[in-house]
């Protein structure tokens, strides 16, 4: 029987704790909260969720929590240069050994996240309450499985081209919007031994992770990130010459 996916939510959560109401009308128990409830009414016994949060010690990402996760989820928002560059560090550890991460909507201007792909992360943006349609153009990908080809999210923050990063190893998802625009909003990478993917819908002023077919994404995506294999560090090795021998 296969164990259960370790999953650890992580939010700033600065915008619910600061009393701002049109946050919390769509997520009164913080962004986290529902973005895990979500994981554990779609994947049920194949998930073990927890969350963590910018103001507890170390973040709540201590090197005990890192150990026993297998994937982080991130969202951030406003308080990206509060987050201690340790404990950035400590995580880009872990994915480098194995840890899967999905970074969320405005984690794409985390320090982690810059970190994993090496680029500036900038992009354009409006908060207009645009209406976001997003395509699937790779149908057979883990992450598009049993969503619609689009997803309809009547309103949601614009975020458009050009996105500053790397050129993914598989692009998933491309968003358009009222105004024309359009975004790369769903794409995976490797990282050393981890699994990577950024998924744009969820503006902390929408109701975007309480759309099934967001929360269908997300947990398609613990899935796909999950370690392939147990977790290691990659180090640089002495190789000497005769290393193979001809039975």
């Amino acid at each position: 029987m296969n164990k259960p996916i370790r999953v650890t939510v992580w939010n700033e959560f600065f915008h619910e704790t600061r009393g701002d109401e049109t946050v919390l009308r769509h997520y009164p128990d913080g962004i986290h909260a529902v973005i895990a409830d979500g994981l554990r009414e779609l994947l049920g016994d194949d998930v073990e969720v927890r969350t963590a949060t910018l103001a507890e010690p170390e973040h709540g990402l201590t090197p005990d929590v890192l150990d026993s996760t297998d994937v982080l989820l991130w969202w951030g928002h406003a308080r990206h240069g509060d987050v201690e560059d340790a404990v950035v560090e400590r995580v880009l550890a872990a994915v480098h050994a194995g840890m899967g991460i999905g970074v969320l909507h405005s984690g794409h201007y985390s320090k982690i996240f810059k970190r994993l792909m090496g680029t500036t992360c900038s992009l354009k943006w409006r908060n207009e309450r645009d209406r976001e349609l997003v395509w699937t153009i790779a149908p057979d990908h883990p992450l598009a499985e049993g969503v619609p080809n689009p997803i309809q999210i009547p309103e949601q923050e614009m975020y458009g081209e050009l996105f500053d990063i790397p050129t993914p190893d598989e692009l998933v998802f491309i968003s358009s919007f009222s105004g024309g625009e359009v975004f790369r909003s769903g794409a995976t990478w490797r990282r050393g031994l981890g699994r990577v993917f950024y998924f744009s819908p969820g503006d902390q002023d929408y109701p975007v992770y309480h759309h099934p077919d967001v929360r269908r994404v997300l947990a398609n995506g613990v899935r796909w990130a999950r370690p392939q294999a147990p977790r290691r560090e990659l180090t640089a090795d002495h190789h000497p010459r005769d290393w193979f021998v001809q039975g």
